[in-house]
């Protein structure tokens, strides 16, 4: 059982197609079918049912996928202890991130590789949702977030700063001049919001479900920037955290008063896995500025 098959089989489960698991791998669909098969005959079961083209996980596929992650997990952090003895000089930070929590990570990636400049970042922006399922699957070493829902054992999470709800509107809104504004009130306004599936519109959901209100949203955008333009244009409302519209020009953020109306955010990463030198590095560094952040 070589580790090359893990990661094929890993990249085929998650994908359930084998013509985009190859291309995704840069190697030949045969030899992606190949390598699968061997890892199947060695096991001695097999671990995707082929129906036509289509393919489609076995139970021994599903126990197995567990085992096989655990073991190119392993092999990554074991990879990582050797080549941090290069002391920093080389390697690289894959960073998932969350739109709200880029004022803090501008700063914090400009700084770090003025002091590190061989360190190479890739920095991936996303929902948490999306970015939690890329972390899981070790695509990632770790991610931005805001973060309030039940803490899940196979990750670890480092708490940065505390930032409060606001309403989001243009300067010259009836609004703008108030100190805040109560959750009640926001509900009645007409509202645009981040679309489902980003975490700041679960949050608000969860709070607006709590004191039993409903909304007035009459509209729905999936795209962050796209969202202040159209409250700069003085007709909408929106509801985001402080951090996310801190920097930006063209709108004005009014705290929302009331209880659990702030947002943690936080770094996520695996637990019980091997953490570079270098994230250890840029989570400090992260730690240091969110002290003036919220």
């Amino acid at each position: 059982m070589e580790l090359r098959q893990l990661r094929y089989f890993i990249k085929a489960k998650e994908l359930l197609n084998f013509t985009e698991a190859a291309r995704q791998l840069h190697i030949s669909q045969s030899t992606l079918s190949q390598q699968i098969a061997q890892l199947e005959d060695e096991l001695g079961a097999l671990l995707f049912d082929r129906i036509g083209k289509r393919i489609a996980l076995t139970e021994a596929g599903q126990l197995f996928a567990g085992y096989a992650l655990q073991s190119i997990h392993k092999a990554e952090s074991g990879l990582q202890v050797l080549r941090d003895l290069n002391n920093m000089h080389t390697g690289e930070i894959r960073i998932g991130l969350t739109y709200g929590l880029r004022p803090i990570l501008a700063p914090a990636l400009i700084r770090f590789m003025q002091t590190w400049p061989g360190i190479k970042i890739q920095v991936v922006l996303g929902t948490s949702a999306e970015l939690l399922e890329k972390l899981s699957h070790l695509d990632l070493d770790f991610i931005l977030t805001f973060h309030e829902a039940e803490k899940e054992k196979q990750f670890r999470y480092q708490m940065l700063f505390e930032s409060p709800m606001t309403i989001v509107m243009a300067p010259d809104m009836p609004l703008a001049k108030k100190k805040s504004v109560s959750l009640e009130d926001a509900a009645r306004l007409p509202l645009a919001l981040p679309s489902q599936g980003y975490s700041t519109r679960a949050f608000i959901s969860h709070v607006l479900s709590q004191k039993n209100l409903s909304p007035n949203i009459t509209l729905e955008i999936n795209d962050i920037n796209m969202l202040l333009e159209v409250i700069r244009s003085g007709s909408w409302y929106s509801i985001l955290v402080r951090t996310s519209v801190k920097q930006e020009d063209g709108v004005v953020a009014v705290p929302i008063t009331g209880k659990g109306m702030q947002r943690k955010a936080m770094i996520i990463s695996l637990n019980e896995s091997y953490e570079k030198k270098s994230v250890t590095a840029f989570h400090k560094l992260l730690k240091e500025m969110s002290k003036s952040m919220g």
